[in-house]
């Protein structure tokens, strides 16, 4: 896998788990309103990640990057707010926790060296 596109495709992998979750709240739970909060955060994320490779400018490019990690922190509060209301259980919280903690990391990388690099030029 090209290290490039690492981002690209743990995002889309959120993205699918997110889908599957919040498809099994709204069956097993009855619950909408919150897992529609984080159905929409959460697939927004690798959105406006791959959004990126069509940005007209750096600094376009770093916005759509610094949209994706707001929509990765909304995102980590639905999944707060699921796990504490007991919505979810942490068999299902730790996992896309911890990927979106790693997601989370890898784009403010992504942004300090952007952001870098036009200190450099």
């Amino acid at each position: 896998m090209n290290s490039k596109y690492i981002i690209d495709n743990k995002s889309k992998r959120f993205a699918l788990n997110i889908i599957k979750l919040c498809r099994r709240i709204n069956e097993d739970k009855k619950e909408f309103l919150l897992s529609k909060q984080l159905l929409r955060s959460g697939t927004s994320i690798g959105a406006n990640i791959r959004e990126r490779l069509n940005a007209q400018s750096k600094a376009d490019f770093i916005n759509k990057l610094q949209i994706a990690l707001k929509e990765a922190d909304e995102s980590a509060y639905w999944l707060e707010l699921l796990v504490e209301s007991e919505t979810i259980d942490n068999n299902d919280f730790v996992p896309l926790y911890n990927d979106l903690k790693e997601i989370i990391a890898i784009i403010t990388a992504s942004i300090n060296k952007m952001k870098a690099n036009d200190d450099c030029e």
